[in-house]
């Protein structure tokens, strides 16, 4: 039996392939009525979107990578389960590549790994220098994570300075003095450790409280072994301390554990703070107060930026709909006419045309939202 094609659902429906096509690709200028009758034709056909033939048809694969430093990082793992999440809505299949945080191999992801099989690229890098990023011609779109390195890529990150100032002002308003920053570094740059570090200072100096360069904990990773060491080395050294503010979760699950076998108190002799909001925080003794970036929301802004700059890529003019059949024959999935009728008037406006090409749009820098979690490693304290 042959597969039913659009033709097949709109005459089952009792409208036109250009209405299907609309209810397909989500247009919002279709009533719920008829949005109903043409999903319930699709279902009792069991009509399929030829995803292949879409892509073909564009010159695409289909495939974006997420590209991580490490993956066994549970901010990490959560990102990549929420970017393969929204990719999946928009019939995208996600490679995932880990880094390592090494130049060389964060290059090549660059590159597109030397192939083209990649239509695009979410880049959270940590090796990469603004002189790495500046020429990207010939490379597959790419749409970076975390700090900003450089003007001209796509960009999506929290505000990492503004958090960390927060949670450290938490701290202080609870009556702490001597806050640690754990994996702080005291050296101008762009990176995420900087950002935080800068925050971390601008809350003690609104407080009135000196900087001490001791404060800064250095690690020699982001583990949790790294905090432990971290804690462990400042425990023994005598350094007196109320509070941590760990640049992340795993740090501050490391520096717990740590202060845990040397008899200290969480929260009563010291309050402790990460960020990340990790799974693993939410079930430590005590739980951990954190700063949490709204992960999904980075998911779904990252994966719209990188299929705005693939649209621009491979079909800079509008050229044919989205689902359009290869053959050129019956559409699978849109209409040549339909594809437009309906769609949402400001769909891709929210940049600012640069002028480089019909519809391309400037370089995106989205800041998402965080918020403070607070729970037992801080709570229950003066100023509370």
């Amino acid at each position: 039996m042959a597969r039913p094609r659009i033709k097949d659902v709109a005459r089952h429906a009792g409208v036109s392939e250009k209405t299907v096509s609309n209810v397909i690709n989500d247009y919002a200028h279709v009533s719920d009525r008829t949005r109903t009758v043409v999903r319930a034709s699709i279902e009792q056909l069991g009509y399929r979107v030829n995803l292949a033939g879409r892509h073909l048809r564009k010159g695409r694969t289909g495939i974006i990578a997420l590209v991580v430093p490490e993956l066994d990082i549970p901010y990490f793992a959560e990102l990549a389960r929420h970017v393969i999440r929204e990719a999946e809505k928009c019939s995208l299949t996600v490679l995932i590549h880990q880094s390592g945080a090494d130049r060389a191999h964060e290059l090549a992801a660059l590159a597109g790994f030397g192939s083209t099989f990649v239509d695009g690229i979410i880049l959270s890098p940590l090796a990469l220098t603004a002189d790495d990023l500046r020429d990207r011609a010939g490379f597959p779109p790419t749409v970076l994570l975390g700090e900003l390195l450089e003007e001209g890529a796509d960009h999506v990150a929290i505000d990492n300075e503004r958090a960390a100032r927060e949670a450290t002002r938490h701290l202080i308003s609870l009556g702490r003095r001597t806050v640690l920053a754990v994996g702080g570094i005291d050296a101008p740059g762009l990176g995420t450790a900087e950002a935080r570090t800068r925050g971390y200072r601008a809350a003690l100096a609104e407080a009135g409280i000196a900087h001490d360069p001791a404060a800064l904990v250095p690690v020699d990773s982001f583990r949790m072994p790294a905090g432990a060491r971290a804690v462990a080395r400042v425990l023994r050294d005598g350094v007196r301390f109320d509070a941590l503010l760990c640049l992340n979760d795993q740090l501050a699950l490391g520096a717990l554990r740590t202060l845990y076998e040397h008899g200290v108190r969480v929260p009563e002799d010291v309050a402790v703070i990460g960020f990340d909001d990790v799974e693993g925080g939410r079930f430590s003794v005590p739980t951990l107060s954190t700063v949490a970036p709204d992960k999904a929301a980075v998911a779904k802004v990252a994966v719209q930026l990188l299929r705005r700059r693939i649209e621009e890529a491979t079909d800079p003019d509008g050229g044919d709909p989205e689902g359009a059949d290869p053959d050129g024959g019956d559409p699978d999935g849109a209409d040549p006419e339909g594809a437009r009728d309906g769609a949402d008037p400001d769909a891709g406006r929210d940049g600012v045309v640069d002028g480089t090409g019909p519809g391309v749009q400037s370089p995106q820098d989205r800041i998402v939202a965080h918020r403070l979690v607070l729970r037992e490693s801080t709570e229950g304290h003066e100023g509370r």
